[in-house]
């Protein structure tokens, strides 16, 4: 494992430095409430739209998808198709509501539709689930990078969550959203680099449709699933359907995302940045994935460990179960001269049984990865020690610390914690935001706007704290990515719910809504246990979807059973 050398702490310490640097003196002495929860509605439709990019793409999309990749092909991004379908609807129908309403966050609108119970219940499962994604978007990278550089976690997780806190506190959105500009800079150079060299190093004859092929072969570019099998997490109709759930409820309702395009200077200019990252996103993830599919066709000519995770690696060959780790091991470098054989065979001659030989030889390694996974559990468990055996988080800062030259190495390491504090930044930023407006400033006397951004400040930094606790006691689930996700949709489906009933069914009031909307809660935390105790086969993102039906169809039921129970509404709608 490479060291850093001095040349990847300055590349890596500059651009951190300058981002915080930049951010903080570009946006200090906000005195006003517009100013600082809305950047004073200056920002243009490419600072929205790579805001909004940025807010969602935390350390753990530059981490773990090109992992993800590496291990289970592209079929990741069907995630993702169903977020241009909810970019076009936010801007029919959400931005044109909050900006007539003038609202400082999403859940303003719900008592003016409903009630403040509604309102005060959404944006609590807002804090809820927010706040804990953010000790995850400080914690993942910080448990990564700890691991592989040997840096101290608990030291780690304090110095990306204080870098994030002093700039977001110090210059509220508009500090966001101009660091997060920058940061997207820094984030799609890097990774063009990465890919290019990723290519670069691969054998002379190897052109980069030769590498799509020995790719193909192994089952890495299958995109497209078309089966309704619920076994399958990603599936072109969980994408299309739960992820157009998702991505409504996450664009549409969690702050996170709603004070990025709430700061644009017109509907115009937030509706262009909303349509700007529905059309860039698909391709940027797709893109992120094949740079996953590269390091995987890299390794087919360079051995790789048979786990990427070094601290599994060395607590296994420290125990009673080193010489069956090592025989695994060594049945893995078998196996890489037959795919060697395998893939010359391929790309010479075009040869159909070495194109079936490289899709079993791809099977045969992943039993072996498993098998050394379940070694790592075994000693895990008697040891009584934390450590991830699954290594899809490991697997692309391994190829950058042990493949790229000086100075990219530091470049790299910059994209991911740039990402990392951009999306923390965002969620900082909306939890003192919501905080503010939707509890404090609603059960309290009126104050003075000085006052009002004060206490926001307050908040915010209260929350950047109660973040670096969390990321501080974390535990890592079977893949970051993943975990961001399957946090959001227990969430997510009822929250869309509660604002799609707001929208559409005009004779559905506060009670019903708050009612159904604890029951809803309630069902699906219910519905991920018991799916996760295989009780049930229900993947996370359809839990987006259910939660919607479930909350809208309660909502409707109790109105009509109740139909003298009803709320005032202010809102015109």
């Amino acid at each position: 494992m490479q060291i850093l050398n001095w040349v990847d702490w300055i590349v890596l310490g500059v651009t951190l430095v300058t981002i915080v640097t930049y951010g903080t003196i570009q946006t200090r002495g906000s005195k006003n409430v517009k100013d600082y929860l809305r950047g004073g509605n200056t920002s243009k439709w490419w600072t929205i739209g790579l805001s909004v990019m940025a807010t969602q793409a935390s350390a753990i999309t530059f981490l773990s998808t090109p992992g993800q990749a590496f291990h289970d092909g592209m079929g990741f991004v069907q995630f993702y198709f169903g977020l241009p379908i909810a970019m076009v609807v936010i801007c029919m129908v959400f931005i044109p509501l909050y900006y007539r309403l003038k609202v400082y966050t999403a859940y303003e609108f719900l008592e003016n539709r409903f009630d403040l119970k509604t309102r005060t219940l959404a944006a609590v499962l807002f804090l809820i689930q927010r706040g804990l994604a953010a000790g995850i978007t400080i914690f993942a990278p910080a448990i990564i990078l700890s691991v592989v550089l040997g840096w101290d976690l608990l030291t780690l997780n304090i110095v990306i969550g204080l870098l994030v806190i002093i700039y977001t506190v110090s210059g509220g959105t508009r500090a966001v959203n101009v660091t997060q500009k920058h940061q997207m800079v820094v984030i799609f150079i890097g990774m063009l680099v990465a890919f290019f060299l990723i290519v670069s190093q691969l054998p002379q004859d190897i052109t980069f449709s030769k590498a799509l092929q020995i790719a193909g072969a192994s089952g890495k570019m299958e995109v497209l699933d078309f089966s309704f099998d619920l076994n399958n997490r990603y599936t072109f109709w969980s994408g299309i359907i739960g992820g157009t759930f998702l991505m409504l409820s996450y664009f549409g309702t969690d702050q996170s995302q709603v004070q990025r395009y709430l700061s644009g200077k017109s509907v115009k200019e937030m509706q262009l940045g909303l349509i700007f990252n529905g059309i860039l996103k698909v391709p940027m993830q797709f893109f992120i994935l094949l740079v996953g599919v590269m390091v995987f066709v890299f390794y087919q000519f360079n051995e790789a460990p048979i786990n990427f995770n070094p601290t599994a690696t060395e607590l296994v060959l420290n125990s009673e179960y080193a010489e069956d780790y090592k025989s695994l091991q060594e049945e893995q470098k078998t196996l890489f001269k037959e795919r060697q054989q395998s893939i010359n065979a391929l790309i010479h001659s075009e040869n159909q049984d070495a194109s079936i030989q490289l899709a079993e030889s791809a099977i045969t390694y992943e039993a072996l990865r498993l098998k050394a996974q379940d070694l790592i559990n075994k000693v895990s468990e008697k040891k009584d020690i934390k450590v991830e055996s699954n290594d899809k988080d490991y697997v692309f800062i391994h190829f950058i610390l042990n493949n790229l030259p000086r100075g990219l190495i530091g470049l790299l390491l910059a994209v991911i914690l740039s990402a990392a504090m951009s999306s923390t930044a965002s969620e900082l930023n909306a939890l003192g935001s919501t905080t503010t407006i939707d509890l404090y400033k609603r059960n309290v006397s009126e104050k003075s706007e000085a006052q009002m951004v004060n206490t926001s400040k307050w908040f915010t930094f209260a929350w950047g704290i109660m973040a670096i606790g969390v990321a501080c006691v974390a535990n890592l689930a079977e893949n970051l990515i993943q975990l961001v996700n399957i946090i959001g949709s227990i969430f997510y489906g009822n929250v869309l719910g509660i604002f799609l009933l707001a929208f559409f069914f005009k004779f559905v009031q506060g009670n019903a809504v708050f009612i159904a909307a604890l029951i809803t809660q309630v069902v699906v935390i219910g519905l991920f246990f018991l799916n996760e105790y295989g009780i049930i086969n229900l993947p996370f993102l359809w839990l987006n979807f259910v939660g919607c039906i479930i909350v809208i169809a309660a909502a409707c039921l109790i109105q009509i059973l109740h139909p003298n129970d009803k709320t005032i509404t202010k809102a015109n709608h």
